[in-house]
């Protein structure tokens, strides 16, 4: 049950979101020097032991979590997460951190977007306005024919896309699973299908670069952590504009870190895809206030 301690809240989201930026800054590295399927892979591990833990606690056991009426999609939705991870992972080490997280912070729009044809919501022409805004402002990012897009962006946005029809699909399945169910699908049916794959393409890892992966495995549990504690203690309509605060500390990473550049038109076409983003939201909580 969401509490209604919204200072709390909005920390723990901005915690959250300092946490994951630090991971995508872990990723890219570790992506960069060894096979991005392995590193996912090995994330996907620890992260599938954090789900079991997590799950069955809160379902009461194991067997709880994993009884669902659906299992087709709640594979499906796990699989599909797992590959979008891969496919993320990869924008970044080609596309660059910040480029690749100012497309992908998109993906709430899609989502709006996709809410009537798929969940049967109603979206007015206020929200679809937004939605037009904010794709105008992917647009700006990529600059297709200015002479300077890149191919690699379409990871980016094939990435928001899947993420965006896996939150859909998170919120059709909760109509009839708990959310423990689903996130234990998330986890197990992620790591098996990721780990079929991905153990074909193992690499032996430099001893410096295991603790980075522990880093990167503790960051990840560390993040759904909080982010679980996050909406248990506030709305999430309340939080969830605050989720914006990734690109700021992926771009700080991007930055500092890998010495990324940060175009003009990035910032114009992030800007109007933050501001689209918050005004739907903002708009779907008047809605159902």
């Amino acid at each position: 049950m969401s509490g209604n301690d919204t200072k709390r809240g909005i920390m723990l989201m901005s915690l959250t979101m300092l946490i994951f930026a630090s991971q995508d800054g872990i990723s890219r590295y570790l992506a960069g020097e060894y096979n991005v399927l392995m590193v996912v892979m090995i994330r996907y591990w620890f992260f599938a032991a954090f789900v079991l833990t997590v799950s069955a606690k809160r379902a009461g056991s194991i067997a709880n979590a994993a009884r669902t009426r659906q299992p087709v999609l709640q594979i499906f939705r796990g699989v599909l997460l797992a590959l979008e991870v891969c496919i993320l992972v990869a924008a970044f080490t080609l596309l660059g951190l910040i480029e690749s997280m100012a497309i992908f912070i998109s993906y709430p729009l899609i989502v709006a977007a996709l809410s009537g044809p798929i969940l049967g919501e109603q979206v007015g022409l206020y929200r679809w306005t937004a939605i037009g805004i904010g794709f105008i402002g992917v647009l700006v990012i990529l600059q297709p024919g200015g002479g300077v897009f890149s191919p690699y962006a379409l990871l980016a946005v094939v990435s928001a896309m899947m993420f965006a029809l896996y939150t859909l699909l998170t919120r059709y399945v909760a109509r009839k699973d708990t959310a423990a169910t689903s996130f234990f699908w998330t986890g197990v049916a992620g790591a098996v299908a990721i780990s079929a794959i991905g153990i074909w393409f193992w690499e032996p890892m430099a001893r410096g670069d295991w603790l980075w992966m522990l880093a990167l495995c503790i960051s990840g549990a560390t993040g759904h952590y909080l982010l679980i504690k996050t909406y248990e203690v506030a709305e999430a309509s309340a939080v969830q504009p605050f989720a914006y605060l990734q690109l700021v500390f992926v771009s700080v990473i991007g930055l500092f870190v890998f010495n990324e550049d940060l175009r003009t038109n990035v910032v114009i076409g992030a800007g109007l895809v933050i501001a689209a983003g918050i005004f739907t939201l903002w708009r779907a909580r008047r809605a159902t206030a």
